[in-house]
Parts: C-alpha cells; sequence; structure tokens
C-alpha cells in the first residue's frame, strides 16, 4: 500500500467485494478484491478511470456482475452479448428467454435507472478491456450506433451537425418518467419544525423547503460558500445567495450531482451554482450560528454534530435522513424523504411562474428546463379550477 492511502478495515472473505480506500488528502476511491483479498486487477483498472462519485456507484454494480459470473461459472474475459443480456435479465430488464437461475433472490430487481447505469457499467467496462486486448469481439457488438433524435440535437453544441449518436443494446426499454413525483406529506412544512429540538435541525427544514437543495448539496457547504449579504464580493447575484461547489475531500463525503467549475480566490467563492436565500433561511442559519455551532470547529463546513463523541464533526447524511424521519414520526406523516422537499419545491416555484419552466430551472438548479416542464410541467388533479372543468364536462 503506497503512502498516504489507508483502507478501511472489515475482512469479509470468500467472496468478491468492494474495497474503499481513502487517500491521504481525504479523497475515497474504490476498488474491487477477489474472494481471497487480491485486487481484481481488471476492475481496478476501469474503476481508477472514473471520477470518485461514478467510481463507488459502478464498483457496487460490477461486483454484483462478477459475482453472477461465477455463479455462472463463466469468466469475465470470454463472456458473450448474449451472456450480458441474460445477466441484464435476471437483474429486473425485460428479456424474451430464459435467464438462468434466480439472482439477488433476497433482493428486489433494480428499478428502471439502476438498470440503464448497469448497462452503461457493463459497455464501458468491456469498452476499457478491449483497449487492452480482452473482450475485443463482445466491446465490438456493444459499440453500437442509432440516429440521433431532435432531443440529442437540440442538446448538443451544433446539434444539427450530428449524424449518429452511441447505442447501448443492454439498455432497458425506456419507460415513461413518472410525471407525478411524491411530495411532501400534507402539513409537513409547518409542522416539522414545530417537533425538532435543535436549531441546527430547523434550518436543515427551512432550507430544504425554500433553497430546493438536494440533501448533499445542503450538507456538502462550507461557510465560505455562503454569500448572506446584498452586493456579494462574488459579483455573481446582488441579494443573498450561496455557491453549491464539488468537493472530493468533504470529511462527511457528501458529494453535488452537478459539477459547475469554482474558485476561492483572496477569500470570496466564485463559481459553482448559484442559488438564491430566502430570508426564513437566513434567520435560521443565524439562530443555528449564534446558539449550537461549535467555535472550536476547523474543518469549515456548514452543519455539524451537536451530540456524542463525534461531536462538532460535519453531520453525515444518514443522520440529516434519520431525523427527517423521526420527526415525520411524530407528526404521524409518511416516511419524509429530503428530496420530497425538492420535488415540492420545483412544483411550487413552477405554479407561480405560470408554468415557466426556466425560472424553475434555474431556482432548482436543474440541467434541463425540458425535464422539468416534463416533470413538473403538469396541472394538479386535485386543482380546483381542473376538478371544475371536469365537473361541468360531466354535466355535475
Amino acid at each position: 500500500m503506497s503512502e498516504g492511502v489507508s483502507v478501511q478495515l472489515g475482512l469479509v472473505l470468500g467472496d468478491i467485494r468492494v474495497q474503499e480506500v481513502v487517500r491521504g488528502d481525504g479523497r475515497v476511491e474504490y476498488t474491487v478484491l477477489q474472494p481471497g483479498g487480491e485486487v481484481f486487477e481488471a476492475a481496478d483498472g476501469y474503476l481508477r478511470s472514473l471520477t470518485a462519485g461514478t467510481s463507488r456507484t459502478y464498483a457496487y454494480l460490477l461486483v454484483d456482475y462478477l459475482r453472477w459470473l461465477v455463479m455462472e461459472c463463466l469468466d469475465f474475459s470470454t463472456a458473450t452479448i448474449a451472456d450480458l443480456e441474460r445477466y441484464m435479465g435476471a437483474v429486473g430488464a425485460e428479456y424474451p428467454g430464459p435467464f438462468g437461475q434466480p439472482w439477488r433472490q433476497d433482493k428486489e430487481p433494480y428499478g428502471q435507472s439502476t438498470l440503464e447505469v448497469a448497462a452503461a457499467c457493463l459497455k464501458g467496462f468491456y469498452l476499457f478491456l478491449a483497449k487492452r486486448g480482452v473482450g475485443i469481439e463482445l466491446a465490438e457488438a456493444l459499440d453500437q450506433k442509432r440516429l440521433p433524435t431532435t432531443v440529442d440535437r437540440r442538446r448538443a453544441f451544433l446539434g444539427h451537425t450530428l449524424q449518429s449518436m452511441p447505442a447501448n443494446p443492454l439498455s432497458p426499454t425506456k419507460k415513461v418518467r413518472r410525471r407525478h413525483p411524491k411530495m411532501l406529506p400534507d402539513g409537513a412544512k409547518q409542522g416539522l419544525p414545530t417537533t425538532l429540538r435543535w436549531a441546527r435541525d430547523r434550518m436543515i427544514v427551512s432550507w430544504l423547503s425554500d433553497g430546493g437543495f438536494r440533501i448533499g448539496e445542503l450538507l456538502g457547504l462550507h461557510m465560505v460558500d455562503l454569500h448572506l449579504r446584498k452586493n456579494a464580493e462574488c459579483g455573481e447575484c446582488r441579494e443573498h445567495h450561496v455557491h453549491i461547489c464539488h468537493r472530493e475531500g468533504n470529511v462527511n463525503r457528501c458529494r453535488v450531482k452537478v459539477k459547475d467549475a469554482w474558485e476561492l480566490k483572496n477569500g470570496v467563492m466564485r463559481g459553482g451554482t448559484v442559488r438564491r436565500v430566502s430570508p426564513g433561511m437566513v434567520h435560521t442559519y443565524f439562530d443555528y450560528m449564534t446558539t449550537e455551532y461549535p467555535s472550536q470547529a476547523r474543518h469549515g463546513m456548514l452543519l455539524v454534530q451537536l451530540q456524542g463523541p463525534r461531536a462538532g464533526e460535519p453531520l453525515a447524511t444518514a443522520a440529516a435522513r434519520g431525523m427527517l424521519r423521526r420527526a415525520g414520526v411524530r407528526l404521524d406523516l409518511d416516511k419524509v424523504l429530503p428530496k420530497e422537499f425538492r420535488h415540492s419545491f420545483t412544483s411550487e416555484v413552477l405554479d407561480a411562474a405560470d408554468g415557466n419552466a426556466m425560472i424553475a430551472k434555474e431556482a432548482g438548479g436543474w440541467r434541463s428546463a425540458a425535464m422539468v416542464d416534463e416533470v413538473y410541467g403538469h396541472v394538479d388533479v386535485h386543482d380546483p379550477m381542473f376538478v371544475a372543468a371536469l365537473k361541468r364536462t360531466w354535466n355535475l
């Protein structure tokens, strides 16, 4: 093991497994170990070619596939396209023929998005191996092309010149995107703060409600990211705002999905994703900072643990999710999830903006206005005007 690298302990023998590797600068990487503890060289080389967030996701998907190969008495270097299609059928994709013994019997089949990611992982793995002379025929079978769609041309720079797009024969059949994502339960935004003891927790609820943050974005904030004053030195927004910045070295391992470039120069943060902050968010921030934030904290992160042996250390997403879950139970609500705040926020902004998807896109930090319009740009089936129109149609 090279200097400046540590491996998380917890010995597991007899099966292929994912191993977490923590580097000296705080970066976390992932590799795959064989049953005897040796590095799985092919998988390790592939994961090293990926970014940290992708590496973690692909590592677990790849291990699942490698374990399936062992059960099927196959080798990754001699597998065929038919074998990969059978595997995708075993984990939940539609497959027209028998796919062998049941797999992951104690777990649910992969969902649509996970199947798509698994297909991309396997294709990337075999294209990576083909560059090293392994599985060339399989890589050629996977490296297919298709005609570009209108959406492809719209998203691409000089899209009108596109002649073809990469295709993946392992990708599952596209399903209709859910047009009605689960919103917060009625009364959750008003009731949750009344059940919370800590100012930190009330701040989390406020920032999720009014800012539409992803949970990783919120818990990954540093003090230097906050410009909670007008006309801040960054010059990128005249009002109160924050800069959402992706950092691989966060102590709590929170990462940002949208990785816009940023820089900290002369103590002033610039770049990242700029998000406006409401007066209510500013109020809960100062309440938290003046009553609970530990003065001895040196990591620079915003949200910290307040009790226990790790008091003062950055708060993890699991702790925030648990806090919301327990608060929901106290209010006799369904399970409250962080993403429900984001869904509700986007829907409310879109309604307030008279259906302007660009405004909702910028307010919530979405990448695509078309996606916002597709998922949230619909009439609420319980809206009084919608109900009245139906009643008139039905002569009620």
